[in-house]
């Protein structure tokens, strides 16, 4: 039985939108800004500085300060915990929430690499949201940005999740053979969370025998 869905999403079509609307359906809860608050919380540091670091690699100059830093005599110096936390902590962090969440189970949990981290779990549903460039700009339009931001976002948040993907997991972005459904939201938000519940039914006798490489993309 699946007791867990992560919803990997292209920017801007909506993926966490209906991961919210999913959960909100299944009685579950949704680990989205949610993660946000519990890494911080465990890094003792601000959200803020959480989503800085969130399905993104760090900057080269910021890795090659962390090495000095790690390999000098300023060690000694002590760092607030904002000056400490980057993404390698975040990483870090997540593997031992993500096994949390996967215990309690009844969870929704949207991107920063839940797919990877859960991937040999088979009661967990892999769902991957795309959409054409022009619907993408046009949900993030009606959300809050402008035109112009939109279309930057679009054509850059995405390359960072690669990047990210590729160098902690050392995957491409996206894996489409870790996915059961890949869907595009073109169709409607209505219509992509009845695929997703339709799926799953479809797939759950399967969930306790399949094995993790064997995935059914549609």
């Amino acid at each position: 039985m699946f007791r867990i869905v992560t919803i990997e999403r292209e920017f801007g079509s909506g993926g966490g939108t209906i991961a919210a609307e999913l959960a909100d359906q299944l009685g579950w809860k949704l680990w989205d800004h949610a993660l946000t608050e519990e890494i911080a919380r465990i890094a003792n540091v601000d959200c803020s500085t959480v989503r800085r670091c969130e399905e993104r690699v760090d900057s080269r100059f910021h890795r090659l300060t962390k090495a000095f830093w790690r390999g000098s005599f300023e060690r000694s110096i002590p760092l607030d915990s904002a000056q400490m936390f980057d993404t390698d902590c975040m990483v870090e962090m997540m593997q031992q929430i993500m096994n949390a969440i996967a215990r309690t189970g009844n969870a929704v949990v949207v991107g920063r690499g839940s797919p990877y981290f859960l991937r040999d779990r088979v009661d967990t549903f892999r769902v991957f949201t795309y959409a054409p460039r022009e619907e993408k700009i046009r949900r993030l339009c009606e959300s809050s940005l402008g035109r112009a931001e939109a279309e930057e976002a679009v054509d850059t948040v995405d390359r960072e999740r690669m990047a990210y993907v590729k160098h902690y997991f050392d995957a491409d972005w996206p894996t489409r053979s870790l996915y059961h459904l890949m869907v595009n939201t073109a169709i409607g938000d209505e219509n992509v969370l009845a695929t997703i519940r339709n799926t799953m039914k479809l797939l759950e006798p399967l969930s306790e025998t399949q094995s993790p490489q064997l995935r059914g993309v549609l």
